[in-house]
């Protein structure tokens, strides 16, 4: 198996691309990971999670993560006659 790398290293390694860990090492809330084993990285989401499903076997615990390092812009919200009313 491979070694556990630290999210520092993972987002200099893989810059503004989904990184799949397996057994990362989390705090106790389960929200902030410090170090995992990167099996699969891409820019494409849905190629991380359906490539990288093979590669999941042997760990107890897997994450997906986005490692963003440029902010994404952000989308415009339609108002007026698109806006839904909910009732």
């Amino acid at each position: 198996m491979k070694q556990a790398v630290s999210i520092e290293e993972i987002k200099k390694r893989y810059p503004d691309e989904w990184v799949l860990l397996g057994n990362p090492v989390e705090d106790e809330s389960g929200l902030t990971v410090f170090a995992g084993v990167p099996l699969y990285h891409s820019r494409d989401k849905r190629e991380v999670c359906y490539s990288g499903k093979s590669l999941t076997a042997g760990y107890d615990t897997i994450t997906l993560l986005y490692n963003e390092t440029t902010p994404r812009p952000k989308r415009r919200v339609l108002l007026g006659p698109f806006k839904r009313v909910s009732q």
